[in-house]
């Protein structure tokens, strides 16, 4: 998978070759050796050496003399998943002794991206007969035939259950002539549960392998793939969904105190989950302290929200009666927390680039490995991996990042390690003044949508500075490993202009429900915990037929997500039918 077969031919009589292999993908890195390459047998009696090759990202094919090791060709050229190539080397001229390096296509590579577009061609056409369907059930006389229908049936099963007439029927029913009476909908904004429910949905995709796709991986160290998106705009939303839950609980005078305790119980709960669940064989007996990683998508997740619940508790204040005497009162009214901010990043910061990290330079934010020419082979993660190494000890973080396979670096390196820790509290604390948005403007929709418009493009901009609008040459450049300030900048941006996008679509103009991501949206955590737990499980993992095949795996991982997608819809049913059997004031 993700290969193609080529086939170099040397026609050089008496020169040794050797091919080396340098992706684009892979900044400042050094030659890799492919193989090695006989000399030619004979005038037309070229010697032959077959090799695989990435078809990931364009490569740089380097031949070189091995007596000598001088360069004698270079070609660059992107290869086709599962196509035949051949390389030929050989004399120009028998005079010039120029060396050319054609590359010959065999056989042609197949389309590798024609399984997405038949899943996308799917689930649009499943959207759209849905669509239709609701469009249908909503027209006044399918909705007064499908009433007759309810009500003939309940008349008939209250008649024969003998329970009743039919007049108690006609009493039970809605005083709307469509559907039985249903309590209130709360004014809960289904725009929230939707947007955390698609980034669970993409989370889930990209842990069972998304397909084996890269872009559906995490990046392998700077910049950005699909995979990176999803966890910072879950930990945005959590933020959010903090000032919203406790501000209704603390204007009712709850005391701080007992709210506090709950924070600290929460956290605890689910840092525990995360640490039985990251580590393997966890349900085949006693952990192994030897070898127990700490950190963890979970771990980060309940640091996170202990640190952002705290500050709401300690500093919250209720919305003004003349919110607009303020010009950004998200700002000025939480004054104090946002000096805790500004103080955590500024720490970020110093222990980035000022703290000496033995036998790598300072301010190192590089791979290690074979990056920056093999210069720091075992710096990799600079400062935010030694102080994981140095506080949490080499056997307790993650051993194969995502930099030992482009990189090939061989230190443990955790995404989710303690300095990044300090950036995602960042991330949640911008999510929580989109939650404070949310409150202090409440039914403004304009204003609402206005404010979430000037944070996203204040926050692109501060990502364009920090960046210089590239992948690797900026002062901090986006780094999902490191969660760098850049990275949170431009992910925080992301996710104000979804937010904006999906509360217009959903909360103000109700074009959509939310439906299907508000479903998992509502039980993130819970669907969170059964995927990893399960993840290795029929239904959502089986043997396959042709393990190098995209097109099984996307259906595998495709399967797996919606499974859970559907789980997460029974729970949601399930709560609803309970509400409704609840007897109501």
């Amino acid at each position: 998978m993700d290969e193609a077969s080529l086939t170099v031919h040397n026609e050089l009589l008496n020169e040794n070759l050797t091919l080396s292999w340098l992706s684009d993908h892979c900044y400042q890195c050094l030659f890799q050796k492919l193989g090695a390459i006989p000399s030619g047998k004979g005038p037309g009696l070229p010697s032959s050496a077959a090799f695989f090759v990435s078809t990931q990202h364009p490569l740089t094919l380097q031949v070189n003399s091995t007596q000598d090791t001088r360069e004698l060709c270079r070609v660059h050229f992107s290869f086709g998943e599962h196509g035949n190539y051949s390389l030929w080397i050989k004399n120009l001229s028998n005079f010039t002794q120029k060396i050319t390096c054609p590359i010959v296509i065999d056989k042609e590579p197949i389309n590798s991206y024609l399984p997405i577009l038949i899943a996308f061609l799917v689930y649009a056409g499943v959207a759209i007969l849905i669509a239709i369907g609701g469009f249908v059930m909503g027209l006044d006389p399918v909705k007064k035939i499908m009433y007759r229908m309810i009500t003939t049936m309940e008349t008939e099963r209250l008649i024969n259950s003998e329970l009743g007439s039919s007049n108690q029927a006609s009493e039970s029913s809605s005083s709307d002539p469509t559907f039985p009476a249903h309590r209130v909908a709360t004014s809960r904004l289904r725009s929230l549960d939707t947007f955390r429910g698609l980034s669970l949905v993409i989370m889930i995709f990209v842990n069972y392998g998304g397909g084996r796709y890269w872009f559906f991986r995490h990046e392998s160290w700077n910049g950005l793939t699909v995979a990176d998106l999803v966890f910072p705009w879950f930990v945005f939303i959590m933020g959010t969904s903090i000032t919203l839950s406790l501000n209704s609980v603390l204007k009712r005078g709850y005391p701080r105190v007992k709210l506090f305790r709950k924070t600290v119980w929460r956290s605890l709960q689910l840092f525990l989950i995360g640490v039985i669940i990251i580590n393997p064989k966890y349900c085949m007996g006693p952990l192994s302290w030897d070898s127990l990683r700490i950190p963890g998508v979970l771990q980060r997740l309940a640091f996170t929200y202990f640190v952002v619940a705290v500050l709401e508790i300690l500093f919250f204040k209720a919305r003004p009666e003349d919110i607009t005497m303020f010009l950004i009162p998200e700002l000025v009214l939480y004054w104090p927390a946002w000096i805790f901010i500004v103080a955590l990043e500024t720490m970020w910061l110093c222990l980035t680039f000022l703290l000496p990290v033995p036998d790598c330079p300072l301010g190192y934010l590089g791979p290690g490995g074979i990056g920056d020419f093999g210069h720091h082979p075992n710096c990799t993660g600079g400062a935010a991996g030694y102080i994981d190494r140095w506080l949490l000890g080499e056997k307790h973080i993650h051993q194969t990042p995502t930099s030992h396979v482009l990189y090939l670096s061989t230190m443990p390196y955790d995404p989710e390690g303690v300095l990044g820790s300090f950036n995602s509290i960042v991330m949640a604390f911008l999510g929580l003044q989109a939650g404070k948005i949310l409150l202090y403007y409440k039914d403004l929709h304009l204003q609402i949508m206005t404010r979430f418009l000037i944070w996203g493009f204040m926050l692109g901009g501060i990502s364009a500075i920090l960046t210089k609008c590239s992948r690797d040459q900026g002062f901090i450049p986006v780094n999902k490993n490191l969660w760098s300030f850049s990275y949170i900048t431009t992910l925080s941006c992301f996710a104000f202009i979804v937010l904006l996008i999906i509360y217009y679509v959903v909360d103000v103009r109700r074009w959509w429900s939310g439906a299907p991501f508000f479903y998992p949206g509502m039980n993130s955590i819970l669907v969170y915990v059964g995927h990893e737990v399960f993840q290795n499980y029929f239904p959502f993992k089986w043997k396959m037929l042709n393990s190098q095949s995209h097109a099984e795996h996307l259906a595998q991982n495709l399967l797996a997500t919606s499974i859970w997608v559907f789980i997460s819809y029974l729970l949601y049913s399930k709560k609803n039918i309970l509400e409704d059997l609840m007897p109501t004031c």
